[in-house]
C-alpha cells in the first residue's frame, strides 16, 4: 500500500515559528497538521530564531521565490561583550573584551546611523551560501575559514527598543539578503566591544506581520487548521501572478 500524499490545498499560513526549531521542520509540522500535499516557505529563519514564517500550500508555493526578495523586520537582540564564530548564542566565543563594563545609550546612538542606507555586508561562515556546491557552513564547522565577497544591502530602520550595559535590543527593517548575525557584530565592533545575538525574532515579511500568525503549538491543536489559509484572492495586491489568480478562481 502506497504511502498517502495529503490533499490538494491551496493557500498562505502566516507561522510564528518557535525557537529550537528549523524552519523546513516547522513547515512540514505544519504540512502534516493540515494534510496538505505540497508545501513551501518564503525564507528561511535560523532554529535558535522565532518569528514570521510565510508557508505556502499548494499553487500559492508559486509565490515563495518571489517573495525571497521583499524587505524585512526584526527584532534583535545583542549580547554585549563577546563575539562567537558563528554570529549567535549557539557558537563558540572567539572575542571578548577585558573588564567590559558596559555601553551607554549615547554610545550606540553614536554608531547606529553609519549602519542606515546602502552598506556592504560579508556573508557570516556560518551561512548556507554555496561553495563549490558546498554550504559554507559545513566549511566552518571543520575550521574552514573562506574568502566572501561582501554584497550590497540596504538598512532602512534601526530603532532603539532596550538599552542595558550589556544588552541591547533593536528593531531592524531591512533589504534581503541581510544577515542580522553580521549586523549584530559590525555594530559590536563599532562599538569596540564586540557582540552577538541571544536572540532574534521576525516580525515582518513584505505585506505579512507577525500580527496575523499562529503559533505552531495552536495550529496542530486546531481541529480544521486549513480555515487558518488565506486564499490566493485575499492576499496582498501584486503578490500573485495574475494568471494563476485567473486560474484559481476559474
Amino acid at each position: 500500500m502506497g504511502r498517502r500524499k495529503g490533499l490538494d490545498i491551496t493557500g498562505v499560513l502566516l507561522l510564528d515559528k518557535p525557537v529550537d526549531l528549523s524552519s523546513n521542520h516547522a513547515l512540514q509540522r505544519a504540512r502534516r497538521a493540515m494534510d496538505a500535499k505540497k508545501a513551501g516557505h518564503t525564507g528561511t529563519l535560523d532554529p535558535f530564531a522565532t518569528g514570521l514564517l510565510v508557508c505556502c500550500f499548494g499553487k500559492a508555493t508559486k509565490i515563495c521565490g518571489p517573495m525571497l526578495n521583499v524587505d524585512k523586520k526584526y527584532i534583535a537582540t545583542l549580547q554585549l561583550g563577546s563575539e562567537t564564530d558563528s554570529g549567535d548564542l549557539t557558537g563558540t566565543v572567539v572575542q571578548e573584551t577585558a573588564d567590559f563594563a558596559g555601553i551607554t545609550a549615547e554610545q550606540l546612538n553614536k554608531v547606529l546611523p553609519d549602519f542606515l542606507g546602502e552598506i556592504q555586508q560579508i556573508p557570516p561562515m556560518y551561512s548556507a551560501l554555496k561553495r563549490d556546491g558546498r554550504p559554507l557552513y559545513e566549511y566552518a564547522r571543520q575550521g574552514i575559514e573562506l574568502e566572501r565577497e561582501p554584497r550590497t544591502i540596504t538598512i532602512y530602520e534601526i530603532n532603539v527598543l532596550r538599552v542595558q550595559p550589556t544588552v541591547v535590543e533593536l528593531e531592524v527593517f531591512c533589504s534581503k539578503g541581510t544577515y542580522i548575525r553580521t549586523l549584530a557584530q559590525d555594530i559590536g565592533r563599532a562599538l569596540g566591544c564586540f557582540a552577538h545575538l541571544i536572540a532574534l525574532r521576525r516580525t515582518a515579511v513584505g505585506p505579512f506581520t507577525i500580527n496575523d500568525a499562529i503559533l505552531l503549538e495552536a495550529l496542530q491543536s486546531m481541529e480544521s487548521p486549513v480555515n487558518k489559509l488565506m486564499a490566493l484572492d485575499e492576499l496582498p495586491d501584486g503578490l500573485v501572478p495574475l494568471k494563476l489568480l485567473q486560474k484559481e478562481i476559474l
